[in-house]
């Protein structure tokens, strides 16, 4: 997945990231962590991670973990994922050693396995008959290894579906086909807004993974990347900016209030409370719809694959990995909750204890052969395999691409290039500045970053 004469370029940009971000490491203080905890020989784990609801379930469950394990605790600091990326990448670039656990997306894996910066954890996994890392769903397995050797676990996997309130449909009298287009979608959110909901909620906030996940999958839908084979920036090409604004005059005419503020997080209140008919995202976001407890909407959504206009598949693939900083000085116990976290066990754990929906989604095969799961999310687990099986990380797009990944760019420029043309596509949504002003400028920072990789 990484061309290794790259590896010391890339080391040397994410240690410029660190000391840039350095400031957002306070997120993750703790004590303890990176120590081999007091006396009697405790240890305290520093887990840094995401702030989901798969990861607070986690959270909520680790007592059953520390109970097992006497003398290990494990402290979680969870943070939102751009501040999650910024103290991640600091703390492992700089080796400064607040971490004994990272969560880290499928981007990152590649990069810092390859750097050196995470724990080979392939023969100890493999050591492990019990733990099972063959029962590993492939797709999420190929992403997060780099020749073979393994520097993390998937936590959950997923793609990206469009999810849609069936009672509203009903209503209105539409139909949503299994594979619908775009252009299908922008005319069903137009009859569906109202005064008080949103026809379609949609990511707007600035971030490579938050407004760029689903919007890269719609430009390269479109016919459009961020880069040729020869790695020169396309983000001024026509198709590119066909796309965007699509989505930008979509967000405008029938998404949700401020936009730019609406991530993950924010799309799932709205569309959980009934005040959004439609949203494109990630795909473990239906087992949280589908949560009697929290959502207003479990039992009336439906599920369709990511809208597609010149691509047979528009989906994204990603996971939220569990890795081990090779700056730890707790390797074994950390190692001892990473397994339990990710484990055959943990799935019925979470399954038997919190609900069968809420079982991290796309990370085992096991897990769909459960048959309190299958009954339980048999409205969104089929979709999810099939769309993780058939999109092409390879070829996502109309055109070849010199890198391996779909909603990002395997390269580690790509975190500050997807952060600023993000921004300034924000505008655009905003109506500070025209589209076709924003990939201008977009199109001068991507270039910059490409001619570093010729």
């Amino acid at each position: 997945m990484l061309r290794t004469r790259h590896i010391g370029a890339i080391g040397a940009v994410f240690t410029v990231s660190a000391l840039a971000v350095t400031g957002c490491a306070g997120f993750g203080g703790g004590s303890g962590a990176g120590t081999g905890g007091g006396e009697g020989g405790d240890v305290t784990l520093t887990l840094a991670t995401v702030s989901n609801p798969q990861m607070k379930d986690m959270e909520e469950l680790k007592g059953h973990f520390e109970e097992d394990n006497p003398g290990i605790t494990v402290n979680f600091v969870q943070m939102e994922e751009g501040d999650l990326r910024a103290a991640v990448t600091a703390d492992v670039a700089s080796k400064a050693g607040q971490y004994d656990i990272v969560t880290v997306g499928a981007y990152e894996v590649p990069q810092w396995g390859a750097l050196g910066w995470l724990k080979d954890l392939t023969d100890d996994l493999a050591a492990d008959a019990e733990y099972d890392v063959d029962d590993i769903l492939q797709p999420v397995s190929d992403i997060t290894s780099v020749d073979g050797r393994r520097y993390a676990v998937p936590f959950y996997g997923e793609s990206s579906i469009l999810m849609y309130n069936k009672e509203l449909f009903d209503e209105a009298g539409l139909t949503m086909p299994e594979h619908p287009t775009w252009q299908e979608v922008a005319g069903f959110a137009e009859e569906l807004t109202t005064d008080d909901r949103a026809g379609i909620c949609l990511r707007g906030k600035p971030g490579w993974g938050d407004l760029f996940a689903p919007l890269t999958t719609v430009v390269q839908t479109f016919g459009g990347n961020w880069y040729d084979e020869n790695w020169d920036a396309q983000v001024d090409s026509p198709e590119f900016t066909e796309a965007v604004n699509f989505y930008v005059d979509l967000l405008r005419t029938s998404g949700e209030p401020d936009p730019v503020s609406h991530s993950f997080t924010e799309c799932l209140n709205l569309v959980s409370g009934g005040k959004a008919a439609m949203w494109y995202d990630a795909s473990v976001a239906a087992s949280i719809l589908e949560d009697e407890e929290s959502s207003a909407v479990a039992g009336k959504m439906g599920y369709a694959h990511a809208p597609v206009v010149e691509t047979d598949e528009a989906g994204w693939l990603w996971s939220w990995n569990l890795a081990i900083p090779e700056t730890t000085k707790n390797y074994d116990e950390a190692l001892t909750f990473v397994k339990w976290a990710t484990s055959k066990e943990y799935h019925q754990l979470v399954g038997e204890t919190l609900g069968w929906t809420r079982v991290p989604p796309g990370a085992r095969s096991s897990t769909y052969e459960i048959p309190e799961y299958q009954e339980a999310a048999a409205a969104f687990a089929p979709i999810t395999v099939d769309v993780m099986n058939a999109v092409d990380p390879n070829q996502p797009g109309v055109a070849p691409q010199p890198w391996v990944g779909i909603q990002y760019v395997t390269i580690p420029e790509f975190q500050d290039v997807g952060n600023q043309v993000a921004q300034l596509v924000a505008d655009s949504i905003a109506g500070r500045t025209s589209v076709e002003d924003a990939l201008a400028a977009g199109q001068d920072i991507a270039q910059a970053a490409g001619e570093k990789q010729k």
